[in-house]
């Protein structure tokens, strides 16, 4: 990476030094609250589409606009300091599913634009707003077959991958975020591909933005899908030099609790960010997940009282009145302390 100093997302290094900030919860299942229907995700455009689309959250931002931004909205009323843009599937790659992989560029944009003008209207001197532009993991990994006779098959390469995250990540620069979040990494290898992208991208603009990365456990082995442990995981991608790393998705606080201390033994010099799902799946529960808002927060809670957190939120289940509980009791307590030079401290000095 060049030494080009952050030109957005440039007071976050100052901020995370101060307090734990706040990042926002989950966004399918508040999408979930709408009980949106097949012509709510169509919209007049894609009415006669060939492809089912329901449950393509990401084309929201262009034929539900409305809904997205009351989200964001939700979440910033909440307390939330980062609000991540409508894109965990919004790559060309994930898109081809609904045969739409010819309008990533344009989606990425929108959610970018919408996340901004939510921000931009509740933002203050004291309390600035941050739009974190989201790269999710595609349907498609490099490191795993898809064929459990054939483990040496692959169905996209890191070349393909490279190409699709460069893309989203023009359209979320193109629309105004503040930095990148390469989120729920579950192949490090794809991650490597996002990580890249950014990389030229930023060395082509001339505009470097922070970078954050969260890689997912996917079970009590403590490793992510593709077999790194969390220590692994780390050191396979602290090259990119990240603002923070941290792990979300997956598990609930409880069963992360060893893995987000691991990870904030080992990577010293960066900022540390967690955001679990709310608990366990259950089905029976309003969110589909089984932790009220009292409980996930009581469990991050412990998080900052032991000096694990910078950055605090929500994935699958969590919801406004989780994110506003969280915010509530970890701002009790200082952020984690870091140690030695990070990167950020280098780039705008």
């Amino acid at each position: 990476m060049s030494s080009l100093a952050y030109t957005r997302g440039a007071a976050l290094p100052a901020l995370l030094q101060q307090r734990i900030l706040i990042i926002d919860g989950a966004m399918g299942t508040m999408i979930q609250r709408y009980k949106l229907t097949e012509s709510d995700f169509r919209g007049t455009r894609f009415q006669d589409h060939a492809k089912d689309l329901k449950g393509n959250n990401d084309l929201l931002v262009l034929t539900r606009p409305d809904v997205i931004r009351q989200i964001h909205e939700q979440y910033l009323a909440a307390g939330a300091d980062l609000i991540e843009t409508n894109t965990f599937g919004a790559t060309s790659i994930a898109q081809e599913d609904y045969a739409l992989g010819g309008i990533a560029r344009e989606m990425n944009v929108a959610a970018a634009r919408l996340a901004r003008e939510a921000c931009d209207k509740v933002s203050t001197p004291d309390k600035p707003r941050f739009v974190a532009g989201a790269l999710g993991p595609t349907p498609r990994t490099a490191s795993i077959s898809p064929d459990v006779n054939d483990p040496a098959a692959r169905n996209v390469s890191f070349d393909e991958l490279q190409a699709a995250y460069r893309e989203q990540a023009e359209g979320l620069l193109e629309g105004g975020c503040d930095l990148f979040l390469v989120e729920t990494i579950f192949d490090t290898l794809n991650a490597k591909a996002a990580l890249f992208a950014l990389d030229e991208l930023m060395e082509a603009t001339g505009e470097r933005l922070p970078v954050v990365i969260s890689g997912t456990v996917t079970d009590a082995s403590g490793r992510i899908l593709s077999g790194q442990t969390v220590g692994a995981f780390w050191h396979s991608v602290r090259h990119a030099k990240p603002l923070a790393v941290g792990l979300n998705c997956a598990l609930g606080a409880a069963l992360m609790r060893p893995y987000i201390e691991e990870l904030a033994k080992v990577a010293g010099d960066t900022f540390i960010s967690c955001y679990p799902n709310a608990g366990l799946p259950n089905p029976m529960s309003e969110t589909g997940f089984d932790e009220t808002p009292d409980v996930t927060a009581g469990l991050m809670e412990g998080f900052a009282q032991a000096g694990f957190l910078n950055i605090a939120g929500g994935c699958c289940g969590t919801t406004p009145e989780h994110i506003a509980q969280i915010a509530q009791r970890v701002g009790r307590y200082q952020p984690r302390c870091r140690h030695g030079a990070l990167f950020s401290d280098l780039v705008t000095a």
